[in-house]
């Protein structure tokens, strides 16, 4: 079983540490200045740092993106969510059953109906629409990402798949 610790270093920032579950330890400091150091510990040595790598804020935010499927979802996963304090992004594919396949965004009211958006939709052909309008047909087998808070993300996801909230 993974776990995960949090430190505070007062002075320096916050240290988090984590442990895998293939008995990999991993150690992030978070300086106060933005400044990213990511530490990998020997596995059979978890005092023994084999490898350091140092990020400014921006490159931290960008493998931040990467790490948490901002970027590039894998194929394996069908449903993600990443979330921001109240706020979740959620991907999602359209089943074949689902109720709204085939309708547009607008006449399903998916806003109006639910306070989600979906910011993106990725189609079987790997097409991406970003901020796609009203207009947008939901197609069958595509990837919807939906943004809201986590109960209006689940509203419109049961709006698509049901026909109904």
């Amino acid at each position: 079983m993974s776990t995960f610790k949090e430190t505070d270093l007062p002075g320096i920032g916050r240290k988090f540490q984590v442990d895998t579950r293939s008995g990999d330890k991993l150690v992030i400091l978070v300086h106060d200045d933005g400044k990213r150091e990511m530490h990998h510990f020997d596995y059979n040595d978890p005092d023994e740092s084999i490898s350091m790598v140092t990020l400014d804020d921006s490159e931290a935010r960008r493998v931040g993106a990467i790490l948490g499927g901002m970027v590039y979802m894998p194929k394996a996963l069908e449903s993600v969510d990443v979330a921001f304090d109240e706020m979740v992004i959620e991907w999602f594919k359209v089943e074949r059953e689902a109720k709204g396949a085939g309708m547009t965004i607008g006449k399903l009211e998916i806003r109006k109906k639910t306070g989600a958006a979906i910011i993106a939709v990725i189609k079987q052909n790997h097409e991406k629409i970003v901020n796609p309008g009203p207009e947008q047909v939901i197609f069958v087998g595509s990837t919807l990402v939906v943004l809201g808070e986590r109960g209006q993300v689940k509203a419109c996801k049961r709006l698509i798949e049901k026909g109904s909230i």
